[in-house]
């Protein structure tokens, strides 16, 4: 019998998360490794876990993530949007829940560009008189 598989991607500035969802017992896994080795704080353990909080679904499904791009706060909230798109894909009757929490919706903002005559995007050359 093959087991059910939900997909969701998710991405955040620069970082974009690839999950998978199976039915388990909670396993958590990003890149090949367990979460708590991954992400050394516990805060972003915590936000990476927020739709399946919502959703009461924290110990009915193993998780398995493939992460790229960004720093760890751009990787967690692609992950924690991954998530949310695949619970949604499991079941409909998650979906107003996380609506009302914000998680189904892509976080827009990104680095602005590096414009001409500028150090950087808003940084200036140092100015001198003479």
């Amino acid at each position: 019998m093959a087991e059910t598989v939900y997909y969701g991607r998710g991405t955040r500035k620069e970082a974009s998360a690839k999950v998978w969802l199976t039915e388990g017992t909670g396993k958590f896994v990003i890149n090949k490794m367990e979460m708590a080795d991954y992400f050394k704080r516990p805060t972003l353990e915590l936000i990476a876990k927020q739709p399946l909080v919502r959703t009461n679904t924290l110990d009915r499904f193993d998780i398995t993530v493939e992460v790229k791009g960004g720093g760890v706060a751009g990787q967690v909230g692609a992950i924690r949007h991954g998530i949310s798109r695949a619970l949604v894909e499991a079941n409909e009757e998650f979906r107003p829940p996380l609506r009302k929490a914000g998680l189904l919706t892509r976080d827009p903002r990104s680095h602005e560009r590096k414009k001409y005559g500028l150090a950087g995007r808003r940084k200036k050359y140092q100015f001198s008189k003479r």
